[in-house]
């Protein structure tokens, strides 16, 4: 008898890190303990968040940057998870918004496409991402499912989940770094892209409080993981925790088959 695919995935929600990795070791070994196949951090986790980066020296940012790098490719490799991780990398000694898949045989690089341009948080003028036709966004296949990974803005954009359905990935890893008030929106969002296309999403967001002249920045965590039929299965609080969820190719299956959305566009071309 055939059984289903099954693969356990894990979301680490968490403040900036800083230079320090021990926490990363003892949530490794957690991974390892539950047989986590898939682990990713929120944005702002291994660097610090955007604010305080856009008065930190690069040199500061560089070697930040350059001893997690280390950190998780030794993780990936001595504890055999991929790490899907946003961290800032540089090219020509200009900041790039990067999302990083560590694995045990190397690492791949997606730098962010679109990038927030508002006055109070403009991403778009301080990194050096070019802007550029939308490429695909990175993929991976690891023990017969597919992922994608995407940064949390580019949630916004239909483009990327086009691509995505294209691809016929079965769960997207979606880092984000989302505060205010903004918890409902995000959920109701993801819920309609996952039911739309009939895939899981993982959602990782940081935690953690930015002070600012006009108030704090509140980071809420709610990081959760929601299936193909756009329902929230698991989610988190506010606090530092891991969640630890099991994807199903045959939901992902059955969800595509029950709603047929996916083979209505093939057949009309849309």
């Amino acid at each position: 008898m055939m059984h289903n695919k099954q693969i356990n995935i894990a979301s680490l929600q968490m403040v900036s890190l800083s230079y320090d990795s021990g926490k990363l070791d003892y949530y490794m070994t957690i991974a390892k303990r539950e047989n986590i196949k898939v682990l990713c951090l929120g944005e702002y986790v291994l660097n610090l968040f955007f604010k305080d980066l856009e008065s930190s020296p690069y040199s500061f940012i560089k070697k930040q940057s350059k001893r997690h790098t280390a950190d998780l490719k030794r993780l990936a490799t001595v504890y055999g998870v991929y790490i899907v991780a946003p961290i800032i990398t540089f090219e020509k000694n200009a900041p790039m918004k990067t999302l990083a898949v560590f694995t045990p045989n190397g690492m791949r690089k997606y730098k962010q496409q679109i990038l927030m341009p508002y006055k109070h948080w403009n991403e778009e003028g301080y990194f050096a991402n070019p802007k550029t036709e939308i490429q695909k966004p990175l993929t991976f296949n690891l023990e017969g499912f597919k992922f994608g990974v995407i940064f949390g803005y580019e949630l916004h954009f239909d483009k990327f989940w086009e691509e995505f359905k294209r691809a016929k990935v079965d769960c997207v890893l979606m880092p984000t770094a989302s505060a205010f008030s903004s918890s409902k929106r995000w959920r109701d969002l993801i819920r309609t892209r996952s039911f739309l296309n009939q895939y899981y999403i993982l959602r990782t967001n940081r935690i953690g409080y930015h002070e600012s002249k006009i108030g704090d920045w509140k980071f809420y965590g709610d990081s959760f993981i929601c299936n193909p039929y756009g329902e929230i299965e698991e989610f988190l609080g506010s606090k530092e925790e891991i969640l630890i969820a099991t994807v199903d190719k045959a939901v992902v299956k059955e969800a595509r088959a029950d709603w047929k959305f996916q083979r209505i566009a093939k057949e009309r071309d849309i």
